[in-house]
């Protein structure tokens, strides 16, 4: 017989995991550890763990090893809203990143970025 769940439970929004597919995970795995200032914990299986610093919150993120590179445009990608833009994205320049545009809608900015495999993610400031 099949228990129903706690109705309180289904009201809560589902932990996100992100999910980053990488020909060379161990090294795609320190080069997102530095950009989210997260830590890496033992790898399971096929997947480099990053989660947040002790205290802080946000999204376990995982580095799954896969045998193809990337192909074509990211149908999703991370937004990294900071206070300083500009320093961030220089920051991002010299641990491997680089820079593929800028956009902007009205006074909304942002830089698009590409992690050393070619993933896409946005700068923009909070």
């Amino acid at each position: 017989m099949m228990m129903s769940a706690d109705p309180a439970a289904l009201d809560r929004p589902p932990e996100v995991i992100v999910v980053l597919d990488a020909v060379d995970a161990p090294h795609l795995a320190g080069f997102w550890a530095e950009v989210l200032r997260y830590r890496r914990v033992d790898p399971v299986a096929q997947y480099e763990v990053l989660v947040p610093p002790d205290g802080h919150p946000g999204s376990v993120v995982l580095i799954q090893a896969v045998p193809e590179d990337k192909a074509g445009k990211n149908r999703m990608h991370l937004d990294l809203h900071v206070t300083d833009p500009d320093a961030e994205i220089d920051r991002l320049l010299a641990l491997g990143a680089r820079r593929v545009s800028d956009g902007a809608i009205g006074d909304i900015r942002w830089t698009t970025m590409a992690d050393p495999e070619g993933n896409e993610f946005c700068i923009g400031s909070r």
